[in-house]
């Protein structure tokens, strides 16, 4: 076998433990020496691919790798750049051909979601059309849940164990001061299509009444009567009622709630936004009740001082696992977590072809709501309870995590014609 380099890059919104994916493939790709040459990171995911912007890790201590595991963010800058459909528009797919072969990169590998496991799968078909094969491979991250095949995917445990603990600890704040202050308090979580994020709000309960008394899903259409009403019985029946709703909760006509105008993000998704306040307006003019709301926004998906173990730990395995089936051969896969045991919970690493994930959503499955749409039920709480067990501290200095960031040396530029984005 000829010994090839490799690119890597981050893709879309980070998560508190894709640098533990990033750490996991760069320290397996060290000891495949044999195999891999150097692992270049695109500076700024795939742009840093198109723009020719690499990062040579291999300046890069094994200390420094190593923290990668604990520190959250994008150790190497990513983005939401969806690069356009292959057929009649091979401009940026011939661009990073020519990107890999300048500097012998052999190997793709990209970390991220469902657009970005589509993305993957057409440089693996462009490469072999244009005479200079690249073995492709997905490493899943995505804390909304919402990849398939896999049973749940790196970055949502983490999100998830926030959630759960950011509405446990909120909801005895606004208990105390129930009776003469805030009696309704909402949390705007992420989550465009698929409720996973919400419904892990739910493990936060631990008996009958507990917050949250309102989970907002966006698989449920919203219902303004039914929703003021059970606001208003939670209010009487336990003092106060704590909501969580998911950014993504859409009317009965399939408009979302908190829609900005007519803005997109680059994915081409419609710009979300302002659900929380949103909901409390209706619940002043209708009830009457003080309100409170917040948004966690990227607060929950940086938190990696509170990230769930089992997520780190499979964030490195997946990223391990990418490597370990390049190096067998194989190509356009994405390897996945299987659950083997749910009593106690087991799981293992196994792998699927990416056009089994590309651009394919995960929906929260109708059995996990309750029959009311306001809560999750059993089978909800046995499938996400595992994936939010377990801390994984980072090392503190001073009262403060310690977090790595690496010196990214660029590598030396070897074509002379620029890339210019549109």
């Amino acid at each position: 076998m000829v010994k090839k380099n490799a690119f890597y890059a981050q893709s879309g919104g980070v998560s508190a433990v894709i640098n533990a994916s990033a750490c996991g493939l760069i320290e397996t790709a060290r000891q495949y020496s044999s195999s891999i040459g150097k692992v270049y990171a695109g500076r700024n995911g795939i742009i840093g691919a198109l723009m020719e912007n690499l990062i040579d890790t291999s300046q890069e201590s094994d200390d420094a790798i190593r923290a990668l595991r604990h520190t959250p963010g994008g150790a190497f800058g990513s983005c939401r750049y969806k690069l356009k459909r292959l057929e009649g528009n091979k401009d940026e797919y011939e661009r990073l051909i020519r990107v890999f072969k300048a500097h012998d990169i052999g190997y793709f590998f990209y970390n991220g979601g469902g657009d970005s496991q589509d993305t993957a799968y057409k440089v693996s078909q462009i490469g072999d059309r244009l005479g200079y094969p690249v073995v492709c491979i997905g490493i899943p991250k995505t804390i909304d849940n919402d990849l398939a095949v896999t049973d749940n995917s790196p970055g949502f445990g983490s999100v998830a164990k926030y959630v759960a603990v950011s509405v446990r600890e909120a909801a005895l704040d606004v208990l105390s001061m129930a009776l003469t202050s805030t009696k309704v308090f909402i949390l705007e979580v992420m989550g465009r299509h698929a409720g996973w994020i919400a419904a892990a709000s739910g493990l936060a309960a631990m008996q009958a009444g507990d917050a949250p008394h309102i989970i907002l899903f966006p698989e449920i259409p919203f219902n303004e009567d039914q929703f003021l009403r059970k606001v208003n019985s939670s209010v009487k029946d336990y003092g106060y009622c704590v909501i969580v709703a998911s950014e993504g909760v859409r009317n009965e006509v399939g408009q979302f709630l908190s829609a900005m105008s007519a803005q997109q993000d680059a994915f081409g998704h419609a710009q979300l936004g302002g659900l929380a306040p949103f909901l409390a307006q209706i619940v002043k003019e209708k009830l009457g009740y003080k309100y409170h709301w917040a948004v966690s926004d990227y607060l929950q998906r940086s938190a990696r001082h509170i990230a769930s173990q089992v997520d780190v730990e499979q964030a490195y395995q997946v990223g391990k696992a990418a490597v370990e089936l390049a190096v067998k051969g194989e190509n356009a896969v994405m390897p996945i977590i299987i659950r083997t045991s749910q009593d106690p919970y087991r799981w293992e690493i196994g792998s699927t072809a990416l056009k089994n994930v590309a651009n394919v959503e995960k929906k929260l499955p109708q059995n996990f709501i309750t029959q009311e749409g306001f809560g999750i039920t059993q089978a909800a709480h046995s499938y996400l309870a595992p994936l939010i067990d377990g801390e994984d501290y980072p090392p503190y200095k001073h009262g403060l995590p310690v977090y790595v960031q690496l010196k990214n040396i660029p590598v030396e530029k070897k074509l002379k014609e620029t890339f210019i984005l549109t």
